[in-house]
C-alpha cells in the first residue's frame, strides 16, 4: 500500500449545489428546515435556514449530517438500532441517533455529508435525498494511508528506542482521528491520551500544537479556549504537497522539546516515505539522486521506510549501546570512515525498549570486526551488536529487513 493516496472531497461549490438541491426540494413541499453539508470529517461547510425554520434545528441538522459522514451510512439507521432495542448506540461517540443524514459519495466514496432538520424525520430524509442527489464538483487532494501512518509513527518510535526513550507516538489523518500507535511496554499511560491529542490539534489547526503552547504561556491564556486544541508542544503535521494529511504526535519522552523533536521525525519520514513512492511511479522502485543522498548523510536518518525494509543512510561519530532486533536483519555497507563492530556475546544487564527491541551498555564477548569503506557487514535477526570504536564521521548505509 503507498504511504499517501488521492481522495475526493466535496468543495464549496459542490456544497452549494447539493444544498441548492435540498432547499428546492424543501420549499416545493413548504417545509421549514435548515440544511447542513459537512466534509467527511463531519466538519461544516455550509449551512442553509430556510424561512421560519426553528432555531435549534442549526444544530440538528449538522449533528445529523455529521453521523452521516463518519458513520458512512443515513443517520436513520443509528436511529433504527435504537428504537429496535439496541440502546448502546445511543452511547456510538459523534453519532445523532435522528434521521435526516445522508452520506454524499462520488464514485463510490464518502465524500461528505446533507443534513436536514425542522420537519419529521421522513420529510428531513426526503429533503437531505433530493440534496445527495444532486450533481456536485469534488476536490482531489492527498491523504494518509495506514501504511503512511505507521511508517510515521515507527520511524519515530525507532529513533526512540535508540535513544532509550519509551514514548507513546501517534499518526492521525487530515481530521485528527487516530490511524496509527505505538505504545512501548514501559511508555505511561496517561500519554496515550496526550499523544493523540498532540497529533489532532496539529493535523486540524494546520500547524505544531506548540504554537498554541506557546500562545498559552507568552500572555494569551485565552489560546486554552481553542476548540479541540492541546496546547502541549509535540504535535506536528504532516504537510505533502503543500497540504496537511495528517499529524503526529509525541508524548513521554525525556522532556516537551524531545517530544516535539521525535514528531517532527515521524512527519518526515512519512513525507520521505510517500516521495520515494512517487520517485518509483507504478513500479514502486525508489530513486535518491546523490546529492539528496549527501545531503541525508549530514544528519542521518532514513532514506526509505516501507513494511517490509528500510533503507538508512548512517552517520556515526562514536560509540553506541550494544543493540539487539528480534526481527530486524541488519546488512551494512560502509560509505567512509572506519569503524569496529562487535557482534554475538551476552548482553550485561539489557533492558527492553521497544517490543523486540533490546539495548545495554555492554556486551560479554562477541566477535570484532575491523570495518572500512568499502566493507560488508550482515548482522542477523537475534545477535545483538555494539560498535565500540567509531571514526568521526562514520559513514555507512544499512538495509533494515524484516525476519
Amino acid at each position: 500500500m503507498a504511504p499517501v493516496r488521492t481522495r475526493k472531497i466535496i468543495d464549496d461549490a459542490g456544497a452549494s449545489a447539493v444544498i441548492a438541491a435540498a432547499e428546492q426540494e424543501a420549499n416545493a413541499h413548504g417545509h421549514r428546515v435548515v440544511i447542513a453539508v459537512v466534509d467527511p470529517h463531519g466538519e461544516l461547510i455550509e449551512l442553509r435556514r430556510t424561512r421560519g425554520a426553528q432555531i435549534a434545528s442549526s444544530r440538528v441538522a449538522v449533528d445529523k449530517a455529521r453521523t452521516a459522514a463518519i458513520f458512512v451510512r443515513p443517520s436513520r439507521e443509528i436511529e433504527e438500532q435504537v428504537a429496535n432495542g439496541r440502546l448502546g448506540a445511543l452511547a456510538l461517540h459523534g453519532a445523532s441517533a435522528l434521521t435526516g443524514g445522508i452520506p454524499l459519495r462520488a464514485n463510490g466514496e464518502v465524500v461528505g455529508a446533507i443534513g436536514t432538520s425542522g420537519e419529521t424525520p421522513d420529510e428531513d430524509e426526503a429533503v437531505s435525498i433530493a440534496g445527495a442527489a444532486a450533481e456536485f464538483s469534488v476536490n482531489e487532494v492527498p491523504a494518509l494511508t495506514y501504511e503512511g501512518a505507521r511508517a510515521a509513527a515507527e520511524a519515530a518510535g525507532a529513533v526512540a528506542a535508540e535513544r532509550g526513550v519509551a514514548p507513546v507516538i501517534s499518526a492521525v489523518d487530515a481530521g485528527g482521528a487516530l490511524m496509527y500507535l505505538v505504545r512501548p511496554d514501559s511508555a505511561q499511560v496517561a500519554s496515550v491520551e496526550v499523544t493523540t491529542d498532540k497529533a489532532r490539534t496539529a493535523a486540524i489547526y494546520r500547524r505544531p500544537s506548540k504554537d498554541f503552547e506557546d500562545q498559552a504561556s507568552g500572555g494569551r491564556p485565552s489560546a486554552l479556549h481553542l476548540a479541540r486544541a492541546v496546547p502541549l508542544q509535540g504535535g506536528e503535521p504532516i504537510v505533502y504537497e503543500g497540504e496537511v494529511i495528517g499529524a503526529v504526535g509525541v508524548s513521554g519522552a525525556t522532556s516537551a522539546d524531545e517530544d516535539r523533536e521525535l514528531a517532527l521525525i515521524g512527519a518526515d519520514a512519512a513525507v520521505r516515505a510517500a516521495s520515494a513512492r512517487q520517485n518509483g511511479g507504478s513500479s514502486g522502485a525508489a530513486y535518491f539522486p546523490a546529492k539528496a543522498v549527501d545531503e541525508k548523510f549530514r544528519a542521518g536518518g532514513l532514506l526509505l521506510d516501507q513494511a517490509r525494509y528500510k533503507i538508512d543512510a548512517g552517520r556515526r561519530e562514536g560509540p553506541g549501546e550494544v543493540e539487539y532486533h528480534e526481527h530486524v536483519v541488519d546488512v551494512m555497507h560502509v560509505v567512509s570512515g572506519r569503524a569496529t563492530v562487535i557482534t554475538g556475546g551476552s548482553m550485561v544487564d539489557a533492558r527492553e525498549v521497544a517490543p523486540g527491541e533490546l539495548r545495554a551498555a555492554t556486551v560479554r564477548g562477541g566477535k570484532p570486526h575491523e570495518l572500512s569503506e568499502g566493507d560488508v557487514l550482515a548482522i542477523p535477526n537475534g545477535m545483538p551488536h555494539q560498535f565500540t570504536d567509531v571514526s568521526d564521521p562514520f559513514l555507512y548505509f544499512v538495509v533494515k529487513v524484516a525476519a
